[in-house]
């Protein structure tokens, strides 16, 4: 039998013929424990599911669906959604999977959400809390867990360490999750219309490590690890602290997006300087654009996305490219001029007007146009920072 250990325990069989979710099952049958016992599972891993779900094992999927009040197909559709594993007619859910069953299936009575929304709303929450759990327990738990003694068992050290992080790591997901909530519920109720909530003008930029290809044939598994580690937790510090949003990571490269030219611009440069002043990093490159962009279940996509990530594969080392878009939301900004004459002009007016001269943050360089895979020929800027040192 295969069980889920994702923190819901529910599970979930491809719609196939002839489906175990809709055989009719005997609603009464083994125990738990006696279904427990003779599926040969290790008893200290059932006991440490147990801890972590809050409950005994009691319901097929047929008698969860049905005491939930909910159909079987739409029953398989939200554990399918949730990423969890098909269990045939095991008896393998708990009270936690009804609830979060009739919750879900509560919205969309209600008319809260749509069927489809609903789905989504378990698929995107399901692949979130997936990944998560299972960087805490490869990376966090495994170094708790280093049995103590000889002949103790991994399982039997994780079960107390466990008892004991659980509530905090719950509360905290809770608390981080209520933050990022907020944070997007205020960009939202900002955008001008309805459309600019799903289509959006935004700056969305690739940020690679150059030669990542070769250094994964020099380097040993768990400094090539490490150094992976290491790029995507400074990237991500960097996004963050500077007002923009870190779509993913994908290991050498990260996707980034903000809500201006001007933010993800001083993220890319700061990225390239932070990485070009530690020698334990590969030189970096980065790829912007700015237009409309699709949103979805925290991803993003479009034309404007595609074109960040071709300037992203013709970007010198060290440096960072953007579209002509990006350029002219710059210089509109006032953020860069439009060329070093116009900068040298606008300063002399200035001076001769006993006034200021215009500060620019950035300057931007006409690249040779050269046409882009399946995206025609685009004209590349360079961009650097004025003066070409960091603020």
């Amino acid at each position: 039998m295969t069980v889920d250990d994702t923190g819901s325990g529910a599970g979930a069989e491809r719609r196939v013929d002839p489906s175990p979710f809709e055989a009719s099952a005997d609603p009464g049958g083994l125990s738990a424990a006696e279904s427990d016992a003779d599926s040969g599972e290790d008893p200290l891993a059932l006991r440490l599911e147990q801890l972590i779900l809050g409950a005994e094992r009691r319901y097929t999927p047929f008698q969860a669906a049905r005491s939930a009040g909910v159909s079987m197909e739409l029953a398989s559709r939200f554990w399918r959604a949730m990423g969890f594993a098909d269990i045939g007619q095991a008896k393998a859910l708990t009270e936690a999977d009804v609830l979060a069953l009739r919750r879900l299936a509560g919205l969309v009575e209600a008319g809260l959400l749509s069927e489809a929304m609903a789905v989504q709303v378990a698929r995107s929450t399901g692949q979130t809390t997936a990944r998560l759990a299972e960087w805490q327990i490869d990376s966090f738990l495994e170094g708790l867990t280093e049995p103590p003694e000889p002949g103790m068992t991994r399982t039997e050290v994780t079960y107390p360490i466990v008892e004991l992080l659980l509530p905090e790591l719950e509360e905290f997901l809770v608390y981080v999750w209520r933050r990022q909530l907020a944070a997007s519920a205020g960009r939202v109720v900002q955008a001008a219309d309805d459309e600019e909530m799903v289509d959006r003008r935004l700056a969305v930029a690739f940020a690679d490590l150059v030669g990542f290809t070769r250094l994964t044939r020099r380097m040993e598994e768990e400094e090539l690890g490490e150094l992976v580690e290491a790029f995507e937790t400074t990237a991500a510090d960097l996004v963050a602290a500077r007002g923009g949003r870190l779509i993913k990571t994908l290991g050498d490269e990260v996707l980034y997006a903000a809500d201006d030219a001007g933010t993800a611009a001083d993220i890319a440069l700061r990225l390239v300087e932070t990485m070009s002043n530690d020698e334990t990093m590969p030189e970096l490159r980065v790829g912007m654009a700015f237009g409309t962009v699709t949103t979805r279940m925290g991803d993003v996509f479009g034309t404007t996305v595609n074109l960040a990530s071709r300037l992203t594969s013709i970007a010198p080392r060290d440096a960072v490219l953007v579209d002509s878009a990006f350029a002219e939301e710059l210089i509109r900004t006032g953020d860069a001029p439009a060329s070093e004459a116009e900068a040298a002009e606008a300063a002399a007016a200035a001076e001769k007007e006993g006034e200021e001269p215009p500060t620019y943050r950035f300057a931007l360089q006409p690249m040779w146009q050269r046409p882009v895979r399946g995206l025609g020929v685009v004209e590349p800027w360079l961009l650097t920072r004025r003066g070409g040192g960091e603020e």
